[in-house]
């Protein structure tokens, strides 16, 4: 599968310890104590590890770093419902790419929500352009399932030479709509983008041309085979009624 290099927009993240205490909070986190220099794959870098490793909380830091809102959209969007993202994003370092991207966004699942209200409240307030909405496909996001709102997003706002950091996308889609976006992947990294993606998703985290980095393992790069989630899916596939009396035993 080709490699898309030459458009990549982050390069390597770094973060910088002068003045940071150790045990404070998001510093603490395993996501944040075991981060030194983290290389960008050109495509798609996946940041997998348990729940409350802190996988969140590092990409809010990388897309607030970057630009974006914390609690997710463009960069058009500035809106706030409360502030709780972390002070880590003041603590990163990011090597850009030479290029600059034309299209860019951040989805963190827990929020997409709110960057669906604002949407609607800017469309009320109107303006000189066109209502936001139709960049979604027209549709108010707020009439659609959490799944189908996330998809208009993919499948129309996402419009290419992008830099896209998705949290957790898996938690709107069912495993068919788990192999569209990975369809609508491809076709965005064909058409130079870069993605970072926390996920737990052995479907999502798929993708051929990528880097794995494994946060159980200390930010060890890890093939797809070898993650836990690959496993545990593949043991539990192979063998359900096996794996069922296992862990309902006694």
């Amino acid at each position: 599968m080709l490699e898309k290099g030459f458009y990549q927009f982050i390069r390597k993240i770094k973060l910088e310890r002068d003045g940071i205490n150790p045990k404070e909070y998001p510093y603490c986190l395993k996501a944040v104590r075991e981060l030194n220099e983290l290389e960008l794959h050109p495509n798609v870098t996946y940041i997998i590890g348990e729940n409350g490793s802190g996988k969140s909380t590092l990409l809010e830091a990388i897309a607030v770093a970057f630009g974006f809102n914390p609690e997710g959209g463009s960069k058009n969007f500035n809106f706030s419902t409360e502030e709780t993202h972390s002070v880590l994003s003041e603590s990163l370092r990011l090597t850009k790419g030479v290029k600059k991207p034309s299209d860019g966004y951040f989805l963190r699942a827990e929020s997409f929500y709110n960057v669906a209200s604002n949407i609607e409240q800017l469309d009320r307030e109107g303006g000189f352009g066109p209502p936001i909405i139709e960049s979604y496909g027209g549709i108010s996001l707020h009439e659609q399932s959490h799944g189908e709102s996330f998809m208009s997003l993919l499948t129309y706002r996402f419009g290419g030479k992008g830099l896209y950091i998705l949290d957790e996308p898996e938690a709107a889609l069912s495993p068919t709509r788990q192999l569209a976006l990975l369809r609508k992947l491809h076709e965005l990294v064909m058409d130079d983008s870069q993605f970072i993606i926390a996920t737990h998703s052995p479907i999502i985290m798929s993708y051929p041309n990528s880097t794995i980095y494994s946060l159980d393992d200390d930010y060890k790069k890890i093939e797809y085979q070898e993650t836990e989630h690959y496993r545990v899916m593949k043991d539990f596939i192979n063998n359900p009624v096996g794996m069922l009396r296992y862990i309902m035993k006694d």
